[in-house]
């Protein structure tokens, strides 16, 4: 009898501890998954730039502040002229930069010319930009690595 009673008590004590169905989301995976996919964003994010590829300068001018998206003309190795990813004649980049911007002409224009370009063919879509109204124009230069 004594050990039917033993066997019985502790039968009893193991339908006390057991525990019911867990019913709550597990987050750490979540919160993973979510860290992982932030991480390379922010890295992915200054990689994606507006325009034609380019090899630009390098600078040691301070990078400017701009939150809006900027109006932007590359100038290819080759001479050719984009407005954003379109290609533009030297006649037409200043209608074309009269429609797009918000601002009309105290927009802020960004030329980007490749490394490789005539320094000269710059100076002359800066011209035809300057010449058009446009009172703010600037360069744009990749930071100095040193």
């Amino acid at each position: 009898m004594g050990m039917a009673g033993a066997a019985q008590g502790g039968g009893r004590r193991r339908r006390g501890r057991r525990s019911g169905v867990i019913n709550e989301i597990n987050m750490t995976p979540f919160i993973d998954v979510v860290l992982v996919l932030l991480i390379i964003f922010m890295v992915a994010a200054p990689m994606m730039t507006v325009g034609v590829p380019l090899d630009l300068p390098q600078s040691r001018a301070a990078p400017l502040n701009s939150d809006a998206r900027p109006v932007t003309l590359s100038i290819r190795q080759t001479g050719q002229v984009f407005l954003g990813e379109d290609e533009v004649t030297d006649d037409a980049i200043v209608a074309r930069l009269t429609a797009t911007a918000r601002e009309g002409f105290e927009e802020r224009v960004f030329v980007r010319g490749d490394k490789r370009v005539d320094y000269g063919r710059v100076a002359q879509v800066m011209g035809i930009v300057t010449g058009g109204g446009f009172k703010r124009v600037a360069l744009v230069t990749e930071p100095d690595q040193r």
